[in-house]
C-alpha cells in the first residue's frame, strides 16, 4: 500500500488527476474504473481541462462506473450516468460505445449484474479503478458485511448509506433503496487502485480501513490486501494515520 498526503482538496483532486493522465498516456487504450461521489468531482474537473488544453485523449479509452441506482432512468438528475455525463464524458472525446455504467433502468437484478460481468472480461478487466470510501468503509455500494468473493450485484442500501445521500433527492421516498455495483472481487482484479479521501470526517474510517483488520464489516480494508494499492487523501483525512 502506497500512502499520499496532498495539503487540500485541490491539491488531492490534481494528483489524482495526474495519476489518471499517466495511466492514459503510458496506454492510451486503458481501462478506467471510475467512481461517482463528491470527491472526485475535482478530479473530473482537471481530466476535462487537460483535454481542451490537448494534454490527454480520451479517443481510444474504456470506462467501467462501479455502480447506479436500481431503478432510475439513465437521464434522472441524481443518477449515475447524469453524474458521469455532465462531469466529464459530455466534454471529452471519448467514444460512446466505450462507456459503461450499470443499468439501473433493467428490473431483472441477475440479467443487469450478469451482462456487465461478461462486459468487464470482454473488455480484458481494469487497468486502474477510482474508489472512494463511505463513512462506513463501503466502496462502490458493497455495504459492511458483503462477501469479498461477489462480482457485480444488487444490494439493500444500508441506512446510513440512505442518510448520506438523501440530501440529493426531494424526499426519502423518491430516493432508490437498492443499487447495482461492481463486486468486491472485481474491484480486487484491477490491476492498479486508486482511493481518494477527503475531509476530517473520513479521518476515523480510513485509519479503521488500513490499519485495523481486514474484514468485511469494513469492505475496503479488504485492499490492504492488494499489490498495486494507493490511498491518496488530503491531510483531515489521513490525520490519524501520519
Amino acid at each position: 500500500m502506497k500512502i499520499v498526503c496532498t495539503k487540500d482538496y485541490q491539491d488531492l483532486s490534481r494528483k489524482a488527476a495526474m495519476l489518471l493522465s499517466a495511466q492514459i498516456i503510458m496506454k492510451p487504450n486503458a481501462v478506467l474504473g471510475l467512481a461517482t461521489g463528491s470527491t472526485p468531482i475535482g478530479l473530473y474537473a482537471h481530466l476535462v481541462e487537460w483535454y481542451q488544453r490537448g494534454d490527454l485523449d480520451f479517443s481510444e479509452v474504456t470506462t467501467i462506473n462501479l455502480d447506479e441506482y436500481r431503478g432510475l432512468p439513465r437521464d434522472h438528475a441524481q443518477s449515475y450516468h447524469h453524474y458521469m455525463y455532465t462531469r466529464l464524458f459530455h466534454h471529452i472525446n471519448i467514444h460512446p460505445d466505450h462507456i459503461h455504467i450499470p443499468d439501473g433502468a433493467e428490473p431483472d437484478p441477475l440479467r443487469a449484474c450478469a451482462a456487465y460481468d461478461v462486459m468487464i472480461q470482454r473488455v480484458g478487466g481494469i487497468d486502474l479503478q477510482l474508489l472512494g470510501i463511505g463513512l462506513d468503509g463501503h466502496i462502490g455500494f458493497n455495504e459492511p458485511g458483503t462477501a469479498f468473493e461477489l462480482g457485480t450485484h444488487c444490494v439493500d442500501l444500508t441506512e446510513s448509506t440512505l442518510a448520506a445521500n438523501q440530501r440529493f433527492f426531494a424526499s426519502r421516498e423518491e430516493m432508490p433503496k437498492q443499487a447495482y455495483t461492481m463486486g468486491v472481487k472485481t474491484i480486487m482484479q484491477a490491476k492498479k487502485v486508486l482511493m481518494v479521501a477527503s475531509g476530517k470526517e473520513k479521518a476515523e474510517i480510513v485509519k479503521k480501513a488500513f490499519f485495523g483488520r481486514v474484514t468485511p464489516q469494513v469492505p475496503a480494508s479488504i485492499l490492504q490486501m492488494h499489490p498495486d494499492f494507493t490511498l491518496m487523501g488530503d491531510q483531515e483525512a489521513l490525520q490519524r494515520i501520519l
